[in-house]
């Protein structure tokens, strides 16, 4: 059977029986992190079914960024991902069924699982990319307006004089989390394409940055350079 046969067969039941009201965590979320696995795996001996299969299911199981078991939402998902593959897909080769659970396990920044495959650190690294570059930017700020979180400080928007608080701030979040994202990739085109798409959002600070001291055709130096340095020493 063919990768297509299992993505489409995934995406359907997806489709029909998965609540999708996260729309940072749909199925459109979940075709992308396969796409960018694809391209991570590229000359690779990866299994590509159980990659596919880690991909498609590495959310089945998602709690809100604020709730209070949000660290457990993929030791869940790796539950209830064995039990969809044995129950709902049962010609699913059983012997995946195991690094499946594990790559979905090992994929949650907030678990802290180290990913012991080669599949799961492509699972992993697929999905991390998801939080950065224009997509990233986009899902960052959909997630904080759905928590009703600010965009940003508003006398320090980059912190420099205060603690961070992605909890109140989105824009905090950058530097609490997403900026140190490539230094956690697992896979050598994970770190390539992690680190220049968080050298974009760095230029979006310093747009940004530009425009609250009423500057809208630049972007701030200052800004660049700082988190270039600070980039360095992470």
């Amino acid at each position: 059977m063919s990768l297509t046969f299992w993505q489409n067969r995934f995406e359907k039941w997806l489709q029909e029986a998965w609540p999708q009201a996260d729309k940072a965590h749909d199925v459109a979320h979940l075709a992308r992190v396969w796409q960018t696995a694809q391209h991570i795996m590229q000359h690779t001996e990866a299994n590509a079914l159980l990659v596919l299969a880690g991909c498609y299911f590495h959310d089945v199981v998602n709690l809100p960024k604020d709730h209070p078991q949000r660290h457990l939402a993929s030791r869940l998902s790796a539950e209830e991902t064995r039990r969809i593959l044995q129950q709902v897909f049962p010609d699913f080769p059983p012997e995946l069924r195991e690094p499946v659970a594990h790559a979905v396990h090992a994929h949650s920044f907030s678990a802290a699982v180290p990913p012991l495959t080669p599949e799961a650190k492509i699972v992993q690294d697929a999905d991390r990319l998801e939080s950065l570059g224009a997509i990233g930017l986009a899902r960052v700020f959909y997630v904080s307006g759905a928590l009703g979180q600010a965009l940003f400080h508003p006398q320090d928007p980059l912190g420099h004089q205060r603690e961070l608080d992605d909890s109140r701030w989105a824009l905090d979040h950058f530097q609490t989390k997403l900026l140190r994202l490539p230094d956690t990739m697992q896979t050598e085109e994970g770190r390539r394409l992690a680190q220049h798409n968080a050298d974009f959002l760095v230029t979006f600070m310093a747009k940004l940055s530009a425009e609250l001291k009423g500057d809208f055709f630049a972007v701030d130096e200052a800004v660049l350079s700082a988190f270039s340095s600070r980039r360095l020493a992470y």
